[in-house]
């Protein structure tokens, strides 16, 4: 990938890093239609036995992971900041669960606090680490959409939830797909575009 960093850090098990993955980023601002999304999509995406990539960030990222590692799945987080330190802080308990049933990364120091840039520059590394980046729920501006961004500068795969277009969460991801991102309406949407390297 463009820009790799130079080192990471890691927490848990680097065995996993050779799953099929997909990232699922979204708003932290979840809707319940992103919930809804979420609890059809990520038990599928588990029993196909693929690992759930996401930035643990609250609202789609946290959520993703949860349901992953609920239905005993690999859950793999990339994080803004130091492994030993937990952001937002909400987050403490999967962030535990992930370290001690599935892989937590960061290219920033231990005890290195999150700052602002440190989530863009973490968001090449969401896209760099699989074949594919699906976007659930996104606002205009969004960081999710730096994610995809990168995933198309790194010639991956972007798929996008459609959402209703009266609903600031879907005015993101509905312009991916009006760029060119795959629209996702069924599982096999997703299972079709994963790529084991």
């Amino acid at each position: 990938m463009y820009q790799a960093p130079i080192i990471l850090f890691y927490e848990g098990s680097l065995n996993l890093l050779n799953s099929p993955m997909i990232t699922i980023v979204g708003t932290r601002t979840m809707t319940n239609y992103g919930k809804k999304i979420l609890e059809e999509f990520v038990p599928k995406i588990i029993d196909s036995g693929i690992a759930v990539v996401s930035g643990l960030a609250k609202g789609i990222d946290a959520y993703a992971h949860q349901l992953a590692l609920e239905k005993q799945g690999t859950a793999i987080a990339v994080i803004g900041n130091g492994t030993n330190i937990s952001y937002p802080a909400e987050n403490q308990s999967i962030q535990k669960r992930i370290i001690s049933d599935g892989l937590l990364l960061s290219e920033y120091f231990p005890k290195s606090r999150p700052k602002q840039y440190h989530f863009p520059a973490r968001n090449r590394i969401l896209a760099g680490l699989t074949s594919a980046t699906l976007v659930v729920e996104a606002k205009e501006r969004s960081g999710s959409l730096i994610t995809a961004a990168y995933a198309t500068q790194e010639n991956r795969n972007v798929l996008a939830i459609p959402g209703d277009l009266n609903r600031n969460n879907s005015n993101g991801t509905n312009q991916l797909i009006a760029d060119g991102a795959k629209a996702v309406l069924k599982i096999d949407d997703i299972l079709n575009e994963i790529i084991c390297y």
